[in-house]
Formats: C-alpha cells, structure tokens, sequence
C-alpha cells in the first residue's frame, strides 16, 4: 500500500511479538546507555575535521541489540550507524541507531534517543523512538502510536495543526543547513521556534506539543524509526520536494499534510 506522500508502507503491523521484541531492544539498549550518560563517559571523533562524536554508549548498545536480533531472528537483516550492514534472508530488516543526539549526550542533556525501525521488504513498518533519561517510549506501526511510561499506555495522536502561523517548529541545528534561505522563511512564517532535539523532536510532533520538524543530512537509520510513529499518530512525512525520496537526507514531519505543503512551498527544491 502507498501513503505518507507516496511512501511504500508495508500492512500494517499486529504481531505482538515483534512489537514485544521491538521493545525489548528498546530497554537492552537503556542498559547500556542510560548509566555511561549519567557518568558522563567520553566521546572519541569519527568526523575527522568536522566533530561527529561517538562515544562507547553507542557502540555497545547497538552491539547488544544486534546480538539479540541474531539470536531470536536470525534471518533478519541489520543495518545501524556503529557497525557494517549485516544482510538478512527474510523480507524483515532492522533499521538501528543507539544514540540519536550524540552531542546532546555528551552534554547530559535529556532529550537524545534510541531510534528501532523494523522494515518489511524496505518499507518502515515498525518503529520506536524511546527516550531513555525521560522514561518515554513511543511506539509506532504506520496504523496506530502510542507512548510508554512505566506501566502506562497514551494514544499519540499529532496536534492537528493546518498553518504555518499556528505551528510549533523544530530543527536540531540551523547551521547545517547550506542554504538556510528556505529556513528562514519557515522560522518567520511559524508561530514558535525551537532548536536542539534531533529524533525527540518528531516524538513530540507525535504526541502533539510540536507542530513541524525540518531537517537535513539524515541518514536511514535516523529517520527508518520515525516513519511509523510520525504516520501512526495521523502525521505527514516526506522530502523537501513533496514527494518520498529521502535520498539527500531531507525531511518534513508535519502535523498534517495541509501544514507539511505549506512549509514545502518554502523550502528550496
């Protein structure tokens, strides 16, 4: 089936035990990171001139994560941002980035995320976006999302927001953009601005305290997880053009599509 401007998405999604799973990685990826964030453990460049950190949290969790994948799938395929793509013989595949806001870590700023997406046939059909220092885990399946807190279950569902003047905006650094002439006519069109969350801020955007998030220079494992929940919680997601090709690593989430085209028109082609 096609949706979420023209994004091939696989059926939906009702094994409980792969949502189970999924959610399993979630927490065993918490156990890794959660308590090298608190000791503040050190962060090694894999950027050369341009500091891209990594720290040992993001190694380790998506060693762990993978290694349970093997064990109970060992047909699925891996692909992460620490280690090399490890190929499946199955139509499922997971998509695997431990530390989302690598340098919101490094400064023990809460908001950095564990970002699971499970593929079917390459179509985002799963995904969890969980935030480990907030105890916040949002789940999607391109039908439905939810969010976990402890032993409580929320329906997600996005604020609903149709205009660029009413919205809540988010994009993680505004200096990575290289023509940021398109961002600043979003930055004055919206009502409210707000920088710094990477994979949090479309987990707010599902829960319907963020209106808009644009980016740029992402990577499939980076936005693989936020398809399902952005499309779960009755979101719209797609490229800067209109359309679904995230191959330059450009992406709109929005509220609705009515608000998802108005913010496009903005934005360079």
């Amino acid at each position: 089936m096609t949706g979420l401007a023209g994004i091939r998405i696989a059926p939906r999604v009702d094994t409980a035990e792969l949502i189970a799973f999924a959610e399993d990685l979630a927490a065993a990826a918490r156990a890794e990171t959660l308590p090298r964030w608190r000791e503040c453990c050190p962060a090694d460049n894999k950027g050369g001139n341009t500091f891209d950190p990594v720290t040992e949290a993001d190694r380790e969790a998506e060693r762990v994560m993978r290694e349970m994948i093997r064990a109970r799938f060992p047909d699925h395929g891996v692909s992460g941002e620490e280690w090399s793509d490890e190929p499946g013989s199955s139509r499922w595949s997971w998509s695997l980035d431990p530390v989302d806001g690598t340098r919101s870590f490094i400064c023990r700023l809460p908001t950095w995320t564990t970002l699971i997406g499970l593929l079917d046939e390459g179509a985002p059909t799963l995904g969890v976006i969980d935030a480990p220092a907030l105890n916040e885990t949002y789940v999607g399946t391109g039908g439905e999302a939810w969010l976990v807190e402890g032993d409580e279950r929320t329906s997600l569902r996005t604020s609903g927001c149709s205009r660029l003047a009413e919205a809540r905006f988010s994009t993680t650094d505004p200096f990575l953009f290289d023509d940021q002439r398109g961002l600043d006519r979003v930055r004055r069109a919206v009502r409210v601005t707000r920088y710094g969350h990477d994979g949090y801020a479309y987990a707010r955007l599902a829960a319907g305290s963020l209106d808009l998030v644009i980016e740029c220079g992402l990577k499939p494992h980076d936005y693989n997880a936020l398809i399902p929940v952005i499309g779960g919680a009755g979101g719209h997601i797609g490229d800067w053009r209109g359309s679904s090709d995230f191959s330059a690593g450009r992406v709109v989430a929005a509220a609705t599509r009515e608000l998802y085209d108005e913010a496009v028109a903005l934005l360079p082609a």
